[in-house]
């Protein structure tokens, strides 16, 4: 819809009032979340659970008095994979189009065919984290996030269309895989009674820790060390989240735990 809009629109129009439209569109994606979360019926575990104990009545105060090590870890675990997105999607095309010369429906081209490996990159790392674990597949993959920071600044500084959307679909392919055994591994980090307070927690922290801050952080960072320090972020990001990876224990086999 971005790019339909920069198409058609003139840039004052675009900047002025078109751009929300997405934005204010994306709220339908709440309806369609809640008619499908009503209509889902309870895990196994869940409902094992609930037959030997009532829910608890504040899981968010025993989530942080039992299990705030596993929040940490969690939050930290995913902060790459945001910041990843945001530097490949947001700082890329802002960076592209007012210092690279790109038209912003071109560069937006490109992001929306890089967006297509990162679907290809969740169903692939989701299918291998079920067959090989979680932890094997996230350490590979953010040790390529890792590299693929270190390749930020000579890829968008190449001057060459090709590398430049070789390297968006790479870095987003890459972002799909170390996304794709989160959506498992944020759940079986904790036990039933406070899985889905733990798993929100978690992945909303990291949110704020790994995208929030990431294209204010990538700005501030270009304009006094250069783009070079931008991909030195993304790969400290990986090196945060491949450490606490590395902390946790596989959880792969853990799915119906009900402890």
């Amino acid at each position: 819809l971005f790019l339909a809009l920069a198409m058609r629109l003139p840039e004052d129009a675009f900047r002025a009032w078109a751009w929300r439209i997405p934005f204010l569109l994306s709220a339908v994606l709440v309806l369609v979340g809640l008619y499908v979360r009503l209509n889902l019926a309870e895990t196994p575990a869940f409902r094992a659970a609930m037959d030997r104990a009532a829910p608890v009545r504040l899981p968010l105060k025993t989530l942080l008095a039992r299990h705030s090590r596993h929040v940490a870890l969690g939050t930290l675990a995913m902060v790459a994979c945001y910041a990843l997105f945001y530097l490949a999607t947001v700082f890329a095309l802002g960076y592209a189009t007012t210092t690279l010369g790109y038209a912003r429906s071109a560069f937006l081209m490109r992001e929306c065919l890089a967006v297509a490996f990162m679907a290809a990159g969740i169903l692939v790392s989701a299918r291998l984290s079920d067959t090989l674990g979680r932890r094997p597949i996230l350490l590979i993959g953010l040790a390529a996030v890792g590299a693929c920071g270190l390749l930020l600044a000579p890829a968008l500084r190449s001057g060459s269309d090709p590398i430049v959307t070789a390297y968006l679909c790479g870095a987003l392919f890459l972002m799909g895989v170390i996304f794709g055994p989160m959506g498992a591994l944020l759940p079986e980090l904790f036990p039933t009674r406070v899985r889905y307070t733990g798993a929100s927690v978690t992945y909303n922290l990291a949110g704020i820790l790994g995208a929030s801050f990431a294209p204010f952080v990538a700005q501030l960072l270009v304009a006094r060390g250069g783009l070079g320090a931008v991909g030195l972020y993304l790969t400290g990001t990986a090196i945060v989240s491949f450490g606490a990876v590395l902390t946790l224990r596989e959880t792969a086999k853990d799915a119906l735990r009900a402890d």
